[in-house]
C-alpha cells in the first residue's frame, strides 16, 4: 500500500480499531481488509455459492490502492460491534413537544454511532404562537435549535467522531429574519451549519424587488408580507459576515426527489450534498482521480477504462454497504431500504488537472469537469441497472420518477462529498475544490519546522530543475504561486490557489459538477476578506443561474470578530439594523485583537480530565485566553468564560499580574493536583499557564529567550513562536495539532492531523 505518512497517522489516530485501554489491535492494512470483509460478505444474500474470498480481494485492491474510498463510519465501524456505516441522515422535525424530543432522542443516537445529521425546522409554529392544549406561546424554530444544539454538545464527546446537523428554514416561515441572524454570534449554535430554503418563486420576487407572503406552518394562514429583495440582502449580510447561513434552492431538491409520492424532501445533510427525504440515509464514497490519469509517451491522459472498472467496483461497494449496515432505528432501515440511495463522489479532482496541465480556472478545467463527472454518473447508473438484473430494483421503484424505464438498484448513484479527512488519506486534494495551499510549514511536537509541499507541483519543479527548499518557503509565505516572479508564467498559470479562483469559477466548476450528479455538490466558496457583500450577492444569483441546487460561502477571516446585537433585528433594511454595539460615552473599551498573534498551549490535567489553556500575546504583552475540554468533560461554558473575561481584562489595560491575583488558588471539588503544577482548578489552571507565559515574555523561569516556554512546561505541547493553536468559538486553527484550519464544503478541516467540525 503506498500510504502517506501523514495519512498514515491520520489513520491510526481515528480509524483503526482498539481495545479498552486504547491500544490498537489492528495495521493500516488491517482496517482496510475488515472493511473489505464485512462489505464483501452481503453477496451471499443473493448468491449462497457468491465467491466471497474473490469480492473480498477486489474490495481491499480497491481501497489499499487509493483508487476508492468509503465515507468515515464505514471505515470506522464496518466489521465491528457498532456497524453503523452511514454519514448522512435526514430526521423531521414535527409541531409538537413529544415529537420534537423524539427527534432529540433518534439524532444523539445517530451522534452516538458516528453520523451526521439534518433538519428542517420549517414545520414548527412561529415564535410567540399560541399552543392551545396548554394555553402557554410557542418558543419558535430558533429556540428549538438551541435545544438540539445543546443536546449534540452533549452527545459529541462519546463515539469516535463528533455530531454535526443541518438547520434549514424555508424564506416563508414568518420567522426567517431571527433564523438568518441566529449565528451572527460565533458561539451561537455551534454544532449546526444553516442554510435558508429558497423557492424559485422568492427568487424570482427578489429579483424583481416584489413581496412575499409569510405562512404560518400550523394554521396554513398568510402572517405577513416582506420584501424578498430585502430578505435576501439580509442573507448576503450574514453570509458576508461570517459565512452563515447558506443557501438552498428548495424547489430543485425536489424536482429530483425521486419518489414524491413519499413527501417532499425538506432537508439535507450538515454539508449540504445530500438531499433526503425524512428517515433517510445515505452510504457516500469518493474515487480518487489522480488514480485514473495515466502517462503514455510523455502526455497524460484520464484512463477511461480504469476510470469505468473503478466505478463499478465502487456501485458495487456502496450497495453491499446497505445491507451490512446496522441501522440505528428500524424507521431508518426501512426508509433507506426503500429506495436504496447511494453517493459515488470525487476526490482529487484539482490535483488531476494539475497533472493534465489544465487550469482549475479555465473553461477547459469545466469542460474536463463535465467529461469526467457525466461518465461517472452514466456508468454508474449503469452498474445500477447491471445490479438490478441480478438483485432487484429498489423497492420502491414502481412509485419512482424511473419507473417507464431501465429497472435502477439504486434510486440515486452519485453525490460530491467535502471528502476532508478522505483527501487527507489518499493524499490528494478535496473533493472538487481547488487546491488550498501548496505549502505550508508543519510544526512538529519537538519544536521542528517541516516543509510540506503539495507532490504534484514537487514533481513538476523537479523535473524543470528549479525546486529549491527556499522557493517552497517563499511559496508558503506568499500563500500562492501568483506572487513569486522567479516561476514560469505557464506553471503559474496552471498552478492556481483557493484564493487565486474567482468566485465565478468556483460557481461554474460546482454547476459543471452538478449538471451531472443525482444529489446534489458540496463546495466552499472561498472568498478573500476584503470581498465585498456585493461580490456574496453575484455568488448567489449566479449559483441560481447556473442551476446549483445550494450553495456555501466563506471570507477569510470572518468568524475572527464578533458581532453583537443583530439577532433581535427584525425590521427595517440592512443597513439600518445595529450589527455592532455602539460606543458607550466614558466607557473603558478593550483594544481590538490583533489579526495576528503568537502563543502557547498547554495540556493541563484536572478532576474531570483534561484542559487545555491557550495563552495569546503581541508586542504589547499577554491579551488573550482560551479553554477547551478535552473529551472527558468538565465545566467547559464556566471555564470559557473566565478564558473570556480575562482577555477582555487584559486587552483594557488590567495587568497580567491582577488578572492571575484574582484567578489563582481558586479550589475546585473535583480537581486532583498535577505533579509540578499543583492545579486546583480550572481558574487556577488558567492563571498558571498565564505565569509561565508572563515569565517566557520576559525571558525568565528557565526560557533561554522571549517567545520560548519554561522547562516547567511540557516539551509535548509547547507553541512559542507560532500562532494560537486554537480558537474556541472562532475556529482557525486546529485545537488537536495547531496547524491551519482549511473551510471546504461547510465543515473546517484539518490537513495535517485530519481534524473536522461541521457547523
Amino acid at each position: 500500500m503506498e500510504i502517506g505518512e501523514n495519512a498514515r497517522v491520520v489513520l491510526e489516530k481515528r480509524y483503526i480499531a482498539r481495545d479498552a485501554n486504547g491500544n490498537a489491535t489492528e495495521t493500516v492494512e488491517g482496517l482496510f481488509r475488515r472493511v473489505a470483509s464485512a462489505v464483501a460478505r452481503a453477496d451471499l444474500n443473493y448468491d449462497k455459492n457468491a465467491d466471497i474470498a474473490e469480492v473480498e480481494k477486489e474490495f481491499f485492491e480497491l481501497m489499499a490502492s487509493l483508487r476508492f474510498l468509503p465515507n468515515s463510519p464505514t471505515l470506522m465501524n464496518a466489521g465491528k460491534e457498532l456497524g453503523q456505516l452511514s454519514a448522512c441522515f435526514v430526521l423531521p422535525v414535527e409541531d409538537s413537544m413529544e415529537k420534537i424530543f423524539d427527534t432529540i432522542k433518534q439524532a444523539a443516537l445517530i451522534h452516538k454511532s458516528g453520523g451526521g445529521t439534518g433538519f428542517s425546522f420549517s414545520r414548527l409554529r412561529p415564535k410567540g404562537s399560541v399552543v392551545r392544549t396548554t394555553g402557554g406561546v410557542a418558543s419558535g424554530p430558533v429556540s428549538f435549535m438551541k435545544v438540539f444544539n445543546a443536546a449534540t454538545e452533549a452527545v459529541k464527546q462519546g463515539g469516535t467522531r463528533r455530531g454535526a446537523n443541518m438547520g434549514i428554514l424555508r424564506a416563508d416561515h414568518p420567522d426567517i429574519l431571527e433564523f438568518i441572524y441566529c449565528k451572527a454570534e460565533n458561539s451561537d449554535i455551534t454544532n449546526f451549519n444553516i442554510s435558508v430554503a429558497l423557492t424559485e418563486e422568492f427568487m424570482e420576487a427578489a429579483s424583481r424587488g416584489d413581496d412575499y407572503e409569510l405562512i404560518d406552518p400550523h394554521t396554513r394562514r398568510v402572517t405577513g408580507r416582506l420584501n424578498a429583495a430585502d430578505v435576501f440582502n439580509r442573507i448576503v449580510e450574514a453570509a458576508w459576515r461570517n459565512g452563515e447561513p447558506g443557501i438552498i434552492f428548495i424547489d430543485r431538491l425536489n424536482r429530483d426527489n425521486i419518489v414524491p409520492s413519499r413527501g417532499e424532501i425538506e432537508s439535507t445533510n450538515p454539508c449540504g450534498e445530500q438531499p433526503l427525504l425524512p428517515y433517510e440515509s445515505c452510504n457516500l464514497g469518493s474515487i480518487n482521480l489522480t488514480s485514473v490519469v495515466k502517462e503514455e509517451n510523455g502526455r497524460r491522459s484520464i484512463d477511461y477504462a480504469l476510470l469505468g472498472r473503478t466505478v463499478d467496483e465502487a456501485v458495487h461497494f456502496l450497495d453491499n454497504v446497505i445491507d451490512v449496515n446496522l441501522y440505528p432505528l428500524e424507521i431508518i432501515a426501512e426508509t433507506t431500504l426503500a429506495t436504496r440511495k447511494v453517493g459515488l463522489g470525487v476526490m482529487g479532482f484539482a490535483d488531476m488537472l494539475l497533472l493534465l496541465g489544465i487550469p482549475y480556472n479555465s473553461d477547459e478545467g469545466i469542460r474536463t469537469a463535465e467529461e469526467v463527472m457525466s461518465f461517472i454518473n452514466a456508468r454508474a447508473r449503469a452498474m445500477s441497472a447491471r445490479l438490478a438484473e441480478k438483485r432487484g430494483a429498489f423497492p420502491l421503484f414502481a412509485e419512482s420518477i424511473f419507473a417507464s424505464g431501465p429497472r435502477y438498484r439504486n434510486g440515486t448513484v452519485t453525490t460530491i462529498a467535502p471528502t476532508g479527512t478522505l483527501s487527507i488519506i489518499a493524499g490528494v486534494s478535496s473533493g472538487v475544490e481547488p487546491v488550498f495551499a501548496y505549502a505550508y510549514i508543519r510544526n512538529v511536537m519537538d519544536g521542528t519546522e517541516l516543509l510540506e509541499t503539495n507532490p504534484v507541483l514537487r514533481r513538476e519543479l523537479e523535473r524543470r530543475g528549479v525546486y529549491t527548499e527556499q522557493l517552497m518557503r517563499r511559496i508558503a509565505q506568499e500563500g500562492t504561486l501568483a506572487r513569486v516572479e522567479e516561476l514560469p508564467e505557464d506553471i503559474k498559470r496552471v498552478f492556481v490557489s483557493a484564493h487565486d479562483v474567482s468566485p465565478e469559477w468556483h460557481v461554474r466548476m460546482q454547476a459543471a459538477f452538478q449538471r451531472h450528479t443525482d444529489n446534489a455538490v458540496s463546495k466552499t466558496v472561498n472568498f478573500p476578506h476584503d470581498a465585498t457583500r456585493e461580490d456574496v450577492e453575484q455568488v448567489y444569483v449566479l449559483a441560481w443561474k447556473l442551476g446549483c441546487k445550494g450553495v456555501t460561502i466563506y471570507r477569510d477571516g470572518s468568524r475572527d470578530s464578533q458581532v453583537l446585537n443583530i439577532g433581535g433585528v427584525k425590521r427595517g433594511k440592512p443597513e439600518d439594523a445595529p450589527l455592532t454595539e455602539p460606543e458607550p460615552a466614558g466607557k473603558i473599551r478593550p483594544r481590538p485583537r490583533p489579526a495576528s498573534l503568537r502563543g502557547v498551549t498547554e495540556q493541563v490535567y484536572i478532576g474531570c480530565g483534561k484542559l487545555y489553556v491557550t495563552v495569546n500575546y503581541d508586542e504589547h504583552g499577554i491579551c488573550e485566553v482560551f479553554t477547551n475540554t478535552g473529551k472527558h468533560g468538565g465545566c467547559p461554558s464556566q471555564s470559557e468564560a473566565v478564558g473570556r473575561l480575562a482577555s477582555v481584562a487584559l486587552r483594557s489595560g488590567i495587568s497580567t499580574e491582577e488578572v492571575i491575583k484574582q484567578l489563582k488558588g481558586i479550589r475546585c471539588p473535583s480537581t486532583i493536583r498535577q505533579k509540578g503544577l499543583g492545579v486546583l482548578s480550572c481558574p487556577d489552571a488558567i492563571a498558571k499557564v498565564l505565569e509561565y507565559t508572563e515569565k517566557a515574555i520576559a525571558g525568565e523561569g528557565g526560557a533561554g529567550k522571549a517567545g520560548e516556554m519554561p522547562a516547567g512546561v511540557s516539551a509535548e505541547h509547547r507553541k512559542g513562536g507560532r500562532e494560537a493553536a486554537f480558537e474556541l468559538d472562532r475556529i482557525r486553527f486546529c485545537p488537536e495539532c495547531g496547524a491551519a484550519i482549511v473551510h471546504e464544503g461547510g465543515c473546517v478541516t484539518c490537513r495535517q492531523c485530519g481534524y473536522s467540525k461541521c457547523g
